[in-house]
């Protein structure tokens, strides 16, 4: 990308989903194409920069605490400018400034060609080096903050689920798809720096399209995508169950490059709890999926994430979830305290579960998933499988550190490699050997 004289050093911090940080290296991007340059060092910034998440109270403390931290650094350093982005500046506005008053720029998150982010509160005094994210993120170039071989690509911003525990909707908008053709570009430019990996990012990946005129499709996204050369692997992640049809699923598997990989979040599994939280699908129908899948996709891997302690939760509702997860044996599961978030629907719902028995489930279901893990990856000993080579890594006898095809980048488990000629960022053949509860070990 064009680049001008130096003008200035910035230093950014990026909190949160894989969706936040994709709009982190655009603005990385907007700061780039205007001369200025990236520090990993704050106290040698001439502008700080946090890009918030205020999904549920634990991230928004981690949010507000390196605010503070960023603060902290801006009070030692005359002339720094410090800059809060993303979800939390949306959610409290002005009245974040007035609890952190070293803050000098507030911007929101919406931020498609109909609607700018929102400047929520303009810097007390003109700044040069605030330019820059003024400028939208829409078509902006990006700087890569993964590593060089792969990358997250949103397809979409903002959601319209009405789930009664999240307030994604008030925070990003509506669900608004990003045109194929400017996917397809992007792709291409990432392929161009030498990502083979791309994971699709949303927050209702399966819906993509719909919104368009002409309207279009996750499928014909996907047909796009395959065609870029140097892109082998296409990951799905935040796929919406009612959504995951018949015809995604056998295109899945039958493609050569989107990889048998379906991160769905389930949330549940008993029905008046997928009620109270205002979920399209019952029991039932989660039940089904699994089962559409297996028949569709035999080899595929399914990522799933749980919330316990959903007001109401009665011992039984409980029950149902847990004998799910002992039935079905899903690969991937994630649980979740209930976050009880004031501008949620649920706040208002009667029955509050005690933080005590909150956690005790919790518990429950994630030393259950740890041995199905471990059962899983046990009956990979001996298979040969492709492997995307992530770092190099001095842990004798392992050299490299990678995943498989089933493996999704930050949130799976890994694979450590052992042999010759392994280069980081190709794709070898590898014969596991051992494995632990969520790893696995393979020589080449």
């Amino acid at each position: 990308m064009p680049r001008s004289r130096t003008v200035g050093k910035v230093g950014v911090i990026s909190l949160g989903c894989p969706k936040n940080l994709v709009d982190t290296e655009k603005m990385l991007g907007r700061f780039f194409e205007s001369g200025y340059t990236l520090t990993p060092n704050p106290e040698e910034a001439d502008l700080l920069v946090v890009n918030t998440c205020g999904f549920i109270a634990d991230a928004e403390e981690e949010s507000r605490q390196a605010i503070r931290e960023m603060a902290e650094i801006k009070s030692r350093h005359p002339g720094v400018r410090l800059a809060v982005t993303g979800c939390l500046a949306q959610r409290y506005g002005r009245l974040l400034k007035e609890q952190i008053p070293a803050i000098d720029l507030l911007l929101g998150t919406h931020d498609t060609p109909e609607q700018s982010r929102r400047l929520i509160t303009p810097p007390l005094r003109r700044s040069p080096i605030l330019a820059p994210l003024h400028k939208p993120l829409e078509g902006a170039p990006r700087v890569l903050t993964t590593r060089p071989h792969t990358a997250y690509l949103k397809i979409a911003e903002g959601c319209n689920n009405p789930c009664s525990f999240c307030i994604i909707p008030q925070l990003r908008g509506p669900f608004h798809s990003r045109p194929v053709e400017e996917l397809v570009a992007e792709a291409q430019a990432l392929a161009a720096g030498r990502v083979c990996e791309l994971n699709l990012v949303s927050q209702d990946t399966s819906l993509y399209g719909r919104d368009l005129s002409p309207r279009s499709s996750l499928i014909h996204l996907l047909t796009a995508l395959e065609t870029i050369e140097p892109i082998q692997w296409i990951r799905l992640l935040y796929l919406y169950p009612t959504l995951v049809t018949d015809p995604l699923l056998d295109y899945i598997g039958q493609s050569g490059k989107v990889v048998p990989y379906l991160d769905i979040p389930f949330q549940h599994t008993h029905s008046a709890v997928l009620a109270r939280m205002r979920r399209a699908e019952r029991g039932d129908d989660i039940r089904q999926l699994v089962q559409r899948i297996r028949l569709r996709v035999p080899n595929g891997a399914i990522r799933t994430t749980f919330i316990v302690g959903f007001p109401g939760e009665t011992e039984e509702e409980f029950q149902d979830l847990f004998g799910f997860i002992k039935e079905f044996q899903l690969d991937h599961v994630g649980v979740f305290a209930y976050s009880d978030e004031i501008s949620s629907q649920a706040y208002t719902l009667p029955d509050k579960v005690a933080p005590e028995i909150i956690e005790e489930r919790r518990i429950q279901i994630y030393e259950c998933q740890q041995g199905i893990s471990q059962q899983k990856l046990a009956a990979c000993k001996g298979l040969t499988l492709p492997v995307l080579v992530d770092d190099a890594v001095e842990e004798p006898p392992w050299t490299h550190r990678g995943r498989t095809l089933w493996q999704a980048p930050d949130v799976d488990g890994h694979v450590k490699l052992r042999g010759e000629h392994v280069v980081v960022g190709s794709i070898v053949m590898a014969t596991i050997i051992q494995n632990t509860a969520y790893d696995l070990m393979a020589e080449v």
